[in-house]
């Protein structure tokens, strides 16, 4: 089994790529667990909710695991949880960073917040491009501390789907 992680800043083309892997490639696609939470419970989340949206993720997460499949794609990861409380609540739950580092990935295709435009869906909040550059930075400084396997993603919605794709055929054919 190989394992993809999306992940990058919001409205960068995560779902929509996840969707169009799983499309080419199949495989398993997890979503972001978070969204589900959000419109489940219709109210601005606290540093409190942290716990119950990465459990949930995990087990989204886990359950796709089990069923073994040649890809599994994955929307997010516990990151983004861990970002989004830092960012949201400047606190997060201490347990979900060694959570996220006994888990292995295969590859983070990292989406650069540049060159495609932000699309309020009800949920975002991060309009702003510098304040999603910061999130961005935030998330390839993780990767590179902790030594995950990532490759930038960049260029417009018909460059990101060609580089994603050529990413995971090389990845599947290794």
């Amino acid at each position: 089994m190989k394992v993809v992680v999306l992940t990058g800043p919001e409205s960068s083309g995560k779902s929509w790529l996840a969707a169009q892997l799983q499309t080419h490639f199949g495989g398993l696609r997890v979503d972001e667990y978070v969204r589900h939470f959000m419109e489940q419970h219709l109210r601005d989340t606290c540093l409190g909710d942290i716990t119950d949206i990465a459990t949930g993720q995990l087990a989204w997460e886990d359950m796709a695991r089990a069923r073994l499949p040649r890809l599994l794609i994955l929307d997010t990861h516990l990151l983004s949880n861990i970002l989004w409380s830092q960012t949201l609540f400047d606190d997060c739950p201490a347990w979900l960073e060694p959570a996220l580092l006994a888990r292995h990935y295969d590859l983070h295709l990292l989406l650069s917040p540049e060159q495609v435009e932000w699309i309020g869906d009800g949920l975002r909040c991060q309009p702003d491009l510098a304040e999603r550059l910061r999130f961005f930075d935030a998330i390839e400084h993780w990767l590179v501390r902790h030594q995950q396997p990532f490759q930038v993603i960049e260029g417009d919605w018909v460059q990101r789907r060609e580089r994603v794709f050529a990413a995971v055929t090389r990845l599947l054919d290794a």
